[in-house]
């Protein structure tokens, strides 16, 4: 007889045991689970280029859409801008948020993959935060939810509001777009007829919102000849 035959079957005692499923900690007993109307977060970060009406126009037009929670970050950089170019104050900005973080604060939550988003737009982006985002030098919280937002795989989209351009900033736009940002320089379509600036801002706007997957029924588009 051979050695495979002679062979016991092992018993009950020997076999390879599962270690059972732990008891659901306090955390895990308190968690509510999710429901169908609860809000999506979408991050929106300002930061120190010109332009800091495309974020603050973003926030307005986001309002609409009562399926979105957008988590707002303005740079200390960007609070000058804001005062230079607009007639608003960042605690104003911050009130069309449902929620705000300090941009040195990286414990909040947009700073987490685990935190799960819709996406994040940087509107404006400064060469800066480009730089940030395309070398993973997450400083700050901007950067930080920039680069989780990429890990993850969810809609970056950066306004980079500069020009001209040297390869220097080319090459970060490079960097960022294969990393898998959308590299969205707010350039105004004249074939909408704008009559004003808010006109202009509002077609970028809209297109932020376009390629962040929501619908802007005020977004005009080509429609052909």
């Amino acid at each position: 007889m051979s050695p495979a035959t002679n062979r016991k079957p092992r018993s009950r005692s020997h076999q390879r045991q599962f270690p059972a499923a732990a008891s659901p900690g306090p955390e895990t007993k308190n968690q509510k689970p999710k429901t169908k109307n609860q809000k999506l977060p979408l991050i929106v970060a300002l930061t120190g280029a010109s332009g800091s009406i495309y974020g603050i126009r973003l926030l307005q037009r986001l309002r609409a859409f009562p399926a979105i929670e957008t988590h707002l970050v303005i740079s200390r950089n960007a609070e000058k801008v804001i005062a230079l170019e607009t007639d608003w104050t960042p605690a104003r900005i911050r009130k069309l948020a449902d929620r705000c973080w300090d941009p040195g604060e990286l414990a909040a939550p947009i700073a987490s993959g685990s935190f799960r988003t819709s996406g994040m737009a940087i509107a404006p982006c400064s060469i800066k935060t480009l730089a940030a985002v395309a070398g993973c030098h997450a400083a700050d919280l901007v950067s930080r939810a920039a680069d989780v937002t990429l890990k993850e795989r969810r809609p970056l989209v950066l306004l980079v509001r500069e020009t001209p351009l040297h390869v220097g900033h080319l090459r970060c736009m490079l960097e960022a777009a294969q990393a898998g940002a959308v590299i969205l320089p707010p350039v105004p379509a004249f074939y909408a007829r704008p009559r004003s600036v808010a006109d202009l801002v509002d077609q970028t706007v809209g297109k932020v919102l376009d390629v962040l997957g929501l619908d802007d029924p005020d977004y005009r588009r080509w429609r052909g000849v």
